[in-house]
């Protein structure tokens, strides 16, 4: 938990500046697959609670029509794909391309026309076609949402702002399998990538643009 005196430091130091969302906007949901979602495979802490909030998100954007982009862990049947996220979490190895903890949970499930990124990293951006995607639709303000905070959504809203786009984390709709790391990855993302506010504020000043 961060004190007074770690936000005067950082507020001394020219942190954690105001973000203004600009239109159009996009939806990058990270990881929010079957696996994810199990506390005894990848999951637990709040993660559950974040997929449930972000089935209002994905409405919101459907219904906006923003371009939705959804990403999955998987990994080749032969693991000839394997790398060093992999030595460090061997059993991402288990992810597979038509695995059920692989797969995208029934409720956020994709529709035509929505973008699934596989990926064998974090960052959704790494060696994949999402940025060109999201710069083809014209997207400057890229909304995010997913699992796990501390890992594929900070690479992925890292990505993000160094690729040019505006990162918004809706802090209730990431989650991750311990609260401690959740708690400050948000404060970091907040301080030095992306603006950091809950589903319904955020929601209230993108739908106004």
């Amino acid at each position: 938990m961060s004190t007074q005196n770690d936000l005067a430091t950082y507020a001394r130091q020219s942190f954690g500046a105001h973000l203004e969302p600009v239109a159009p906007v996009g939806l990058l949901i990270v990881d929010f697959v079957n696996g994810f979602a199990d506390g005894d495979r990848f999951g637990g802490g709040n993660i559950s609670t974040a997929i449930s909030n972000t089935v209002t998100l994905l409405a919101f954007a459907r219904d906006r029509k923003w371009p939705v982009a959804h990403t999955r862990i998987v990994f080749a049947d032969d693991d000839a794909d394997r790398n060093i996220f992999t030595e460090k979490v061997p059993g991402l190895l288990a992810l597979k391309e038509h695995g059920h903890d692989s797969a995208i949970v029934p409720e956020l499930s994709p529709r035509e026309g929505e973008l699934v990124i596989r990926k064998t990293v974090p960052s959704a951006f790494f060696g994949t076609g999402l940025s060109a995607w999201l710069a083809h639709r014209g997207v400057r303000t890229l909304v995010v949402a997913g699992a796990v905070t501390s890992g594929c959504v900070r690479a992925s809203v890292v990505d993000a702002m160094q690729c040019g786009f505006r990162p918004f984390v809706l802090s209730d709709c990431v989650g991750d399998r311990a609260i401690g790391p959740h708690e400050a990855n948000l404060f970091d993302m907040a301080q030095k990538y992306a603006a950091v506010m809950p589903r319904d504020q955020a929601l209230g000043i993108l739908g106004a643009l």
